[in-house]
């Protein structure tokens, strides 16, 4: 269908995600991706699918690099692209893809930034009072959840001795284990979560949804209670991560729990572990 225009393409790849139960987060990041990219192509009297060839999604990916964008949101943008257009050839809307030879922007990967004990007992000191923004400090620190995991967690979806984690676009479902810290934080938080019909865990004082930006949001503003610096609510993951690295925890056991996909992810941590930290292999957590 070399005739549909952008735009149509568009809202049949956002009306795809919603019936693939894509979490609202997901559809959002790659709404505004793709409405940047359309939205370029149109200034260029580009409206339909065949009009797109590849130095447009280049011109794209530099415009993105003018304006200020950081080389890894430049990727992401590039990704979604390619998402979109995987999406169109599956389901033979158009068979053409001229962003698959469009060249990555390259980019080194930050050194992780881990909370050191010290760090991690003062956030947990500032947030003690506010028991919605404690259990989400607690469970993302004794769980490595993802923020948006966090984010889509149900009711259903918390047991007494782990956490069930719905499956998102490039990662699967799995079980998290639950410790008693994570545990005891959670449940101090049901006690007092207003009975609504919205059956997410995290929800705001009006019974909605606590979307990824107002968590994030939230947490900063503990981080500077806690006069914690340069740290952003992914650290809690990272250091879940290196925590239990210097332990010993097997790295399929860690990369299994966190959702790694590939063991090498898991791996890079090591690294930042300096030599004599670790400790012998154990498939055994401990609590932060």
């Amino acid at each position: 269908m070399a005739s549909l225009k952008l735009r149509e393409a568009h809202e049949k790849f956002k009306n795809y995600l919603k019936d693939k139960n894509k979490s609202n987060s997901t559809i959002l990041a790659y709404g505004k991706d793709l409405d940047q990219l359309i939205s370029f192509l149109e200034m260029l009297k580009k409206e339909h699918l065949h009009d797109v060839k590849k130095e447009d999604i280049e011109a794209f990916v530099a415009k993105m690099k003018g304006k200020g964008y950081s080389v890894k949101s430049v990727s992401r943008k590039l990704n979604s692209t390619r998402t979109f257009y995987n999406f169109l050839k599956i389901n033979e809307y158009y068979t053409d893809d001229p962003s698959i030879l469009v060249e990555p922007p390259r980019y080194a990967l930050d050194e992780p930034r881990v909370l050191t004990p010290t760090e991690y007992r003062a956030l947990r000191d500032a947030a003690r009072k506010d028991p919605r923004i404690y259990a989400i400090i607690e469970v993302l620190l004794q769980t490595g959840l993802r923020i948006a995991e966090l984010a889509e967690l149900r009711l259903s979806d918390v047991s007494k001795h782990e956490l069930k984690i719905r499956a998102f676009e490039k990662h699967e479902e799995r079980t998290v284990p639950l410790n008693k810290s994570a545990k005891e934080a959670l449940e101090g938080y049901l006690k007092i979560r207003k009975e609504v019909n919205d059956d997410h865990v995290f929800i705001t004082k009006t019974g909605k949804p606590f979307l990824i930006r107002n968590i994030r949001t939230s947490v900063e503003r503990f981080f500077k209670m806690a006069e914690i610096k340069n740290v952003t609510i992914n650290d809690l993951r990272n250091t879940f991560i290196a925590h239990h690295l210097k332990h010993g925890v097997s790295l399929i056991v860690l990369s299994k729990i966190v959702g790694h996909k590939r063991l090498s992810t898991t791996e890079r941590y090591l690294k930042y572990i300096k030599d004599g930290q670790k400790k012998n292999s154990t498939n055994h957590l401990t609590e932060l």
